[in-house]
C-alpha cells in the first residue's frame, strides 16, 4: 500500500505540474493523456507491439547469454585463486567501460540489427552476475566445504552440493539487478542506433521525429518502465518461492 500511494503522489503530481502550466503541456503532457494513448497503442497499433516484443526478445536472449556465460565463469574463478588473480585487472579493467560507448564499434562490427543490441546488453549485464557469483563463493563457510569431504565427496559433488546452493541467492540477485541494466542498454541502443528489428527505442525515435508527439514518445518510455517492473517483480516473487530458506542472504 505504501508503494501504490508514492506512486499516486508522484501520478498526481505530474497531472498537476502539466495542468497547471507549470511545464508546457506540449512538453509534458499529463499522465492521464499518457496513460490514454498507451492503452490506444496497445488496442489498435499492431507495429507498436511488434516493437515491444523485439525489445522482449532481445531482453530476454541477452539475460539468458549473461547468465550462461557469468555463473560458470564465476564459479571457476571463484574456486580457482590463479585464475581470479590473473583476470581481476582485465575484469576491473573492461567492466567500467559504458556500453553505449561501444555501440559504433559494435554498430560496424555486427551492423545495426538485434546482434548488436543483444551482444552489447550481454556485456553490461554478464558484470553483476559474474560479481556475485564470486563473492557467494568467497563467503562460504570453510567448515562446511570440510564436512562435506569428510563425508568423501569429490570436488564436483562439492561444488554441486554445497556451493552451488550457497551461492544460489547470490546469482539470483546479480540476475535482478542484470535484467534491469540489459533492458536498459537494448532499448537505449535501439534508440541511438534506429537499426533493423524494431524495439521500443526505436519506436520512441520515430514518434520523437514528428511534431506534438510527446504524449506518444511517453507512451513509449513508460512501456520500458512497466516492463522493468513486471520483470523485477517476477524474478523478485520467483527467488522467493525457489530461495526461500535463504531469502535474508539473497537480499
Amino acid at each position: 500500500m505504501r508503494g501504490l500511494v508514492g506512486l499516486v503522489g508522484f501520478l498526481a503530481l505530474w497531472e498537476l505540474v502539466s495542468r497547471t502550466g507549470l511545464v508546457r503541456r506540449e512538453f509534458l503532457p499529463p499522465p492521464s493523456e499518457v496513460g490514454a494513448r498507451l492503452g490506444e497503442l496497445v488496442a489498435s497499433d499492431a507495429a507498436f507491439r511488434a516493437d515491444v516484443l523485439a525489445t522482449l526478445l532481445a531482453w530476454l536472449i541477452a539475460i539468458g547469454l549473461a547468465t550462461a556465460i557469468a555463473v560458470p565463469v564465476g564459479l571457476v574463478l571463484g574456486q580457482v585463486e590463479f585464475l581470479r588473480r590473473a583476470t581481476q585487472t582485465l575484469v576491473e579493467f573492461l567492466r567500467p567501460i559504458p556500453s553505449v560507448a561501444l555501440i559504433p564499434l559494435a554498430v560496424v562490427l555486427l551492423g545495426s540489427g538485434p546482434s548488436s543490441k543483444i551482444s552489447l546488453a550481454v556485456y553490461a549485464s554478464v558484470w553483476p552476475i559474474l560479481f556475485n557469483t564470486v563473492y557467494a563463493l568467497g563467503e562460504i563457510e570453510p567448515q562446511r566445504i570440510e564436512a562435506a569431504r569428510s563425508f568423501g565427496l569429490k570436488r564436483m559433488a562439492v561444488l554441486r552440493r554445497v556451493a552451488l546452493p550457497s551461492a544460489a541467492p547470490f546469482v539470483m540477485t546479480g540476475i535482478r539487478l542484470s535484467a534491469a541494466i540489459a533492458l536498459i542498454v537494448v532499448v537505449t541502443t535501439e534508440l541511438l542506433t534506429g537499426g533493423q528489428g524494431g524495439g521500443l527505442g526505436q519506436f520512441i525515435t520515430i514518434a520523437r521525429s514528428g511534431g506534438g508527439a510527446m504524449d506518444v514518445v511517453l507512451a513509449g518510455a513508460l512501456t520500458a518502465g512497466i516492463i522493468g517492473y513486471v520483470v523485477n517483480f517476477g524474478l523478485e516473487r520467483a527467488q522467493r518461492q525457489w530461495l526461500g530458506w535463504s531469502e535474508e542472504v539473497g537480499r
